[in-house]
């Protein structure tokens, strides 16, 4: 066993930090004891109780360059290549700062925030009027708005004055649908301004030599700040005053221990002050602070679109072909065959191109997701990016951070594993191990020793407190003298780290009792628990400050931070959902396996160096991408290495989300297809994430699962209801037109539009179930389904028209008028009109259910809007008589005839659906099931995550040229640094450690200590 390291620490403030990590070597001082051979006693002084320990601190450095040559800005005091203020030595910090120690005065202060800006992160504020005209920019509307132009400008022919009807037909359904996307989106947007709001919204500054509050925002390089137990640090700062400081900056860096900080260290921008007092100089704010650079990083860039609009792409583009080859097909029939005037044959292409085109698609998806960010808003999620709903419902895989994610981020002691070796039970160690400890202004340690026993208040209970030593980094132990009340007796107790304990204790102790110390601590240490040992004395008289009869070793305890509540059961239900669970976290590996194996996860887990080194030889995986797909999780890792897992899972064809709250996992936050910013996260996690949760824990995360999913099971029966109907409008009308040379009119085709779209918005709160897999778009189903269904509607219309022009069947058995004058009558027009928009309609009750439609009860808004469609459809057949669109009324006898006619008609549908079933769409899975063997250990296709083609982008509801045009003239409201994922990718690698400098510092330090272990 090696010899221990010496540490060489200041003496000043307390570091709980310290006392957790207790039997490190390298925190075990070499007392005038240890060092004296020749007593078996001493002998044992120098035993080694590994446990995991801190490194040294940074050292100190000095500029790169000739100070001189340093400006007060942004590019040279931020540029590490010329200097690195966060190591800097202090006296330089001042001189480049051009700062002392009396603050700045408020004329130079007012210079400096012109200069950097102000201390927040910026952000674009979308202008409401462009947001509204995105909704009109996707390969969808323009048809409709070419529609628009075409009824406008190019029917004026044949003597006849432009399609005023049409036209404003089209631009008020154009307008309606923009509206309700609009608005939706436009509440969305407001929820995410409120998560944008200041960590720290006050600081207080010294200017001039006087102690001020101001708003945090106001803060300056070269500002002088203070902040107490308690606070947020509002920038980046080297402390020039520290009084038993301690910092929680777990939310940064990924540790779960608080940091102690002494003069001369840095404190992040947004990490909370736990215990102390402290003063120092600002040496940076807003977007050049530690979690700025962050935002940074992680910002999309402008010409990213989801994996939604991939979809709505490939639907659009089915539609669009069909509209189009039929449109090329009227084109070079009517007018050559037919011999078409130019304005008939026009008026038949505006049918196609109304009537086919599913113009509410994005808007009804888009009010589809709002309707279900505010339902999982109900469970405490805000969705932040609206269409990753959708992409959570086919996630495979969840990447999950440790730290305050699966576990409470609170130190806790496991009763379940206290040792004892003395005359005192489990029970009592603890409650004299709470004797020790402070029961206010309270270390971490404190805080979980005295939290630890039923009720705190008995710390105190049936003592009289003489006299208390604190935690500090030099005696590395608490210790409490009091008189017991029921004895008079005056005892003493006390507890810190290991070796410091075992080296105080000087009765019974025995060779067989350290032999099973040493064994628990390391026992605790493979396991990722920090010991915490005890001991106990008494006094002999009154005297508190007299010796006692010798400290006797009487327990040990195993601190650790906890699994949330809810964790395990969390986890068990997404692994119930298909979901499978990895926890990648930048704690040490015996940490992650032991929460691992608390939470059911497993502990087939990796350190970060796998995943540059590869799998070892002769292992069980054959490549890095297997062991990274098989494994439980991985440890130690870097922001970087978390990122590398997230696009590593997502290239094997996975949709992977991501959970954290800290800085550190931002770059993988915004890799994921979903990223999920855990309660209490950070601005640059907040920014990273797709959906924040507001409350603690990851239940949140099942309900937007089984939420999402659901939302996907609305979307997919609206895309097989929209596309069915494409077909069958275009194929009906284009028959007709062949066949018989029917005019049908463009207005009453807008009609129809407009009744179902107002029907289906209904769509987003129908009652679905959602599956109990993760859920996928294949289109090759949806259009399967829809040629189908558009196929048998066509039929049932075609049938119709076939049956009252060629025979007197409906005149002979329901005594109503025929219509054999002509194949273009008003009444005609009138009778197909209410034929196709009732029998349309009712699809969206097959294409919603599973099984028979009745089976399947729908929501009653649907039932509703489906029931005051119809009735405005039957009393425009009853009594429009619209002669600038080529209608009349029909007699209540015909409107009976068509109901009938279609319930019949509509009645085989559902065993269209299961022979569809039955046959191609079983095909079609058995056909992929097979490629995805067959294609089995070839080159893998990177899934896409944020970034499409130039099609796919197409769709997105935000109009990238419009706003940068906007931005060149003064409508942007605010400009932000932006930089794409694939820029990330080829980052400096200093850089992307930077989130976790000390994570990375202290991880690297284990292993080069502990080579063997991995």
């Amino acid at each position: 066993m090696s010899e221990p390291i010496t540490e060489k620490k200041e003496a000043g403030p307390a570091e709980p930090t310290e006392e957790k990590s207790e039997t490190t070597p390298a925190d075990a001082p070499e007392t005038p004891a240890a060092a004296t051979p020749g007593t078996p006693v001493e002998a044992h002084k120098k035993r080694e109780y590994k446990d995991f320990g801190h490194d040294d601190a940074e050292k100190n450095t000095h500029a790169k360059v000739d100070m001189s040559q340093i400006e007060l800005k942004a590019e040279d005091l931020y540029d590490k290549e010329k200097v690195d203020l966060e190591t800097l030595v202090m006296e330089d910090v001042f001189k480049l700062l051009q700062c002392t120690e009396d603050g700045l005065d408020p004329a130079e202060a007012a210079r400096r925030l012109e200069l950097f800006g102000p201390n927040k992160l910026e952000h674009e504020e979308q202008n409401p009027f462009l947001q509204f005209l995105s909704f009109m920019w996707n390969p969808l509307s323009w048809v409709m708005e070419a529609a628009a132009l075409v009824a406008i400008a190019l029917s004026n022919g044949g003597g006849m004055p432009p399609d005023w009807e049409d036209f404003v037909g089209i631009i008020l359904l154009l307008l309606i649908n923009s509206s309700i996307g609009f608005y939706e989106e436009r509440g969305a947007g407001n929820a995410v301004k409120a998560l944008m709001e200041s960590l720290a919204p006050k600081a207080r500054v010294k200017r001039s030599g006087n102690w001020a509050e101001i708003e945090s925002s106001e803060l300056v390089p070269g500002d002088m700040i203070a902040f107490k137990i308690g606070d947020i640090v509002p920038g980046d700062v080297r402390l020039t005053e520290a009084v038993n400081v301690s910092i929680d900056q777990a939310a940064l860096t990924g540790e779960s221990l608080p940091q102690s900080k002494k003069v001369g260290d840095q404190c992040f921008s947004g990490s909370t002050c736990k215990q102390g007092e402290a003063e120092g100089v600002v040496i940076s704010t807003g977007g050049n602070t530690f979690f700025g650079r962050a935002a940074k990083l992680v910002g999309q860039d402008d010409d990213t679109t989801g994996h939604l609009q991939k979809i709505l792409a490939q639907i659009g583009s089915f539609c669009l072909v069909s509209i189009g080859l039929f449109v090329i097909l009227e084109i070079v029939i009517l007018y050559p065959k037919y011999h078409y005037p130019y304005r008939r044959g026009l008026n038949n292409i505006l049918v196609l191109l109304i009537g086919g085109i599913p113009i509410a698609m994005p808007t009804v998806l888009s009010v589809t997701l709002a309707v279900g960010a505010q339902q999982l808003a109900k469970h405490k999620a805000i969705v932040t990016r609206i269409t990753a709903i959708e992409e959570l419902a086919g996630v495979t895989i969840l990447c999950s951070d440790k730290t305050g994610t699966l576990t409470t981020n609170k130190l806790t002691i496991d009763r379940n594993l206290v040792r004892t070796y003395g005359p005192f039970s489990g029970d009592d160690v603890m409650l004299l191990a709470a004797y020790a400890s402070r029961t206010e202004n309270q270390d971490a340690i404190d805080a979980c020793v005295v939290g630890a026993i039923p009720d705190p208040k008995k710390a105190r209970e049936g003592i009289k407190l003489l006299d208390f030593k604190p935690f500090n980094p030099v005696d590395k132990r608490t210790e409490i003298t009091y008189r017991e009340d029921s004895t008079g007796k005056l005892k003493r107790v006390t507890k810190g780290m290991t070796g410091i304990i075992v080296d105080h204790c000087t009765r019974n102790k025995t060779e067989e009792i350290e032999n099973r110390l040493e064994a628990d601590v390391e026992e605790f240490a493979s396991r990722g628990l920090r010991a915490l040992a005890v001991a106990y004395e008494e006094l002999e008289g009154q005297d508190a400050e007299g010796e006692g009869n010798g400290f006797e070793l009487i327990g040990l305890l195993a601190i650790f931070d906890p699994p949330r509540a809810d964790t395990k059961q969390t986890i068990d239900d997404a692994i119930a959902l298909g979901v499978k669970v990895k926890m990648v976290t930048g704690d040490q590996l015996a940490i992650a396996k032991e929460t691992g194996r608390r939470l059911g996860l497993g502990d087939h887990m990796y350190p970060a160096k796998v995943l540059k080194d590869g799998p070892p030889p002769g292992g069980k995986h054959m490549s890095l991408d297997e062991m990274i797909l098989d494994a439980d999780g991985f440890a130690g890792v870097f922001p970087e290495h978390k990122y590398e897992i997230v696009k590593r899972l997502q290239g094997l064809g996975h949709l992977c989300a991501m959970t954290g709250d800290g800085a550190n996992d931002a770059p993988a936050l915004s890799r994921a297809n979903v990223g999920i910013a855990v309660e209490g996260a950070t601005d640059a996690a907040r920014g990273a994430a797709d959906i924040v949760l507001t409350e603690p824990g990851l239940s949140t995360i099942v309900h937007a699962i089984r939420g999402s999913r659901i939302i996907f099971q609305r979307m997919r029966n609206y895309s097989i209801y929209a596309c069915s109907v494409t077909i069958r409008i275009v194929v009906c009308f284009a028959i007709l037109a062949f066949a018989y040379q029917f005019d049908f009119p463009p207005f009453m085709i807008l009609i129809i539009a407009l009744l179902n779209d107002g029907t289906i918005m209904t769509l987003s709160v129908d009652r679905v179930l959602p599956s109990m897999t993760p859920d996928a778009w294949d289109l090759a189903e949806i259009f399967a389904f829809a040629v189908a269904y558009g196929i048998w509607l066509t039929l049932s219309t075609i049938a119709l028209f076939m049956v009252l022009w060629h025979t007197t069947f409906f005149e002979d058995k329901f005594k109503v008028d025929g219509y054999h004058d002509d194949v273009n009558n008003n009444h005609i027009h009138m009778i197909l009109y209410l034929q196709v928009a009732i029998i349309s309609q009712a699809l969206i009750f097959v294409t919603r259910s599973h099984g028979f439609f009745f089976m399947e009860r729908p929501s009653v808004a649907l039932m509703v809007a489906f029931g005051v469609a119809q009735l405005i459809s039957s009393i425009i057949a009853a009594y429009a008589n619209w002669y600038f669109t080529d209608v009349e009324g029909i007699s209540g006898g015909w409107i009976g005839i068509i109901w009938i006619w279609n319930i019949l008609w509509y009645l085989p549908l559902d065993f269209i659906k299961f022979g569809m079933k039955a046959t191609v769409v079983k095909w079609l899975r058995e056909r992929r099931e097979k490629r995805i063997v067959d294609d089995r250990g070839e080159p893998l296709t990177r899934t896409q995550s944020r970034a499409a083609s130039l099609h796919e982008s197409l769709y997105s509801n935000r109009v990238n040229f419009i706003r940068r045009a906007a931005n060149r003239v003064g409508f942007g409201k605010g400009r932000s640094v932006r930089m794409s994922l694939q820029e990330l990718t080829t980052l400096a690698e200093t850089e992307l450690q930077r989130f976790g400098s000390l994570q990375a510092a202290h991880a690297g330090a284990t292993l080069a200590r502990n080579p063997s272990r991995h």
